[in-house]
């Protein structure tokens, strides 16, 4: 099994330059990605960004696109979903500082969206692909939700998290 990503692409901040890049999944790699996230599948995935270079600190700024097809939540039926979604990456060097499992480490809010690289390059397509399963929600309903539910598979009173593990514990 490999460890390079399913959409990878690596740029190497030593050949920045000042123009867009465009970013293009493959169909495999729209199939791979699809494996990974869930989803039914992805018809296409693009983003542009343009890079600026502050020091060490790597900015990637722009937008994604997507079209996809993901499962509903509640009666599992296709939903084609468009995302089109504004990109604000920000690269930062790996300090190597890592707590142990008990140790607790203060984050601010910029650190919690900095995506740390070593060496002198990183994988954008990497944080593309992360940036579109955020994008994803995990909750959505079709149209055929509500039919379920009146239906009595789900009940109304029975669609909290907890219900489908107080239903394993009566068995």
């Amino acid at each position: 099994m490999s460890d390079t990503p399913e959409f990878s692409r690596i740029i190497d901040i030593r050949h920045l330059e000042p123009k867009p890049v465009e970013l293009t999944a493959s169909s495999e790699e729209c199939k791979a990605l699809a494996k990974r996230f869930n989803l039914v599948s992805i018809g296409h995935l693009t983003a542009t960004v343009t890079i600026t270079r502050d020091g060490a600190i790597i900015r990637a700024k722009g937008t994604l696109s997507s079209d996809l097809v993901q499962s509903c939540a509640i009666s599992a039926e296709d939903l084609p979903q468009k995302i089109r979604e504004k990109l604000d990456l920000r690269f930062v060097p790996e300090t190597g500082v890592e707590g142990g499992p008990d140790e607790e480490i203060e984050l601010s809010e910029e650190d919690c969206d900095d995506i740390p690289y070593t060496g002198e390059r990183f994988d954008l397509g990497e944080a593309v692909a992360q940036s579109l399963a955020l994008s994803i929600d995990p909750f959505a309903e079709g149209p055929e939700a509500a039919k379920v539910r009146a239906a009595g598979i789900l009940g109304q009173e029975n669609t909290s998290p907890f219900a489908a593990l107080e239903a394993l514990k009566k068995k």
